[in-house]
């Protein structure tokens, strides 16, 4: 099932709505972009007020090396002229709705990163910045670049380093193991509740999380909204 749609004209993602049979608890997923426009932020936060609990993505604590991988996307909402704004709890998160974050520490997601060789770390330190100038520079046509994809690395660097497997373990393994243990213990106590439990994770996390809540737990996607994140100008 596609995500997150890129084509001449915009970038959009898809809000997937997943449901269980004979239960009344279903899912909303949405898929986020790091960076994207106003209205993007705007249209998540009027769904999520519809919602009766949030999963939101979000490691914890401070790190530098975790502040070294997030310039990709910090640069580019800086150079106001690209009309983006960068992902923020603020803008996304109704007050009257109950939220919780099961996401892991910066400790733990730095040791993770290091599990990887040398190279392949210190490689993901230096290209983060370096992406981030890449995408600030052109605006937001840098997401319609074939060379480029909506994360934090070109996607040539990207299928070099993640052909294998090991920089995307590291990266999102412990994560999307995290994520799943909490949606389960949600399924587990609410699941003969009407309730929209909404599922707000990058949208590299995804697929697993969609194959997660199916193998697991028998929940399939039943409906999908498609959202603009951006139209270049």
């Amino acid at each position: 099932m596609q995500i997150i749609e890129v084509t001449g004209y915009a970038v959009r993602s898809a809000v997937i709505t997943m449901r269980r049979t004979g239960t009344p608890l279903e899912f909303v997923i949405f898929p986020m972009l790091h960076v994207a426009s106003p209205t993007f932020y705007s249209q998540v936060r009027i769904r999520l007020r519809e919602c009766d609990l949030i999963v939101i993505e979000g490691i914890r604590g401070n790190s530098v090396g975790v502040s070294a991988l997030t310039l990709a996307y910090r640069f580019t909402p800086r150079w106001r002229r690209n009309g983006l704004q960068e992902q923020r709890e603020e803008l996304l998160l109704p007050e009257a709705v109950q939220v919780i974050n099961p996401d892991v520490t910066a400790a733990e997601a730095i040791a993770d990163l290091k599990s990887l060789p040398r190279w392949m770390y210190l490689l993901l330190m230096i290209a983060a910045p370096v992406m981030g100038l890449v995408f600030a520079l052109p605006g937001p046509r840098a997401f319609l670049d074939e060379d480029l994809v909506v994360e934090d690395l070109p996607s040539t660097l990207r299928a070099e380093m993640m052909a294998d497997g090991p920089v995307e373990h590291a990266m999102t393994g412990r994560r999307d193991q995290r994520l799943l243990d909490a949606l389960g213990e949600i399924h587990a106590e609410r699941s003969d509740e009407p309730i929209r439990v909404a599922i707000v994770y990058g949208a590299g996390h995804v697929p697993a999380i969609m194959s997660g809540l199916w193998d697991r737990y028998g929940y399939r996607p039943r409906e999908a909204e498609w959202l603009t994140v951006l139209i270049p100008t």
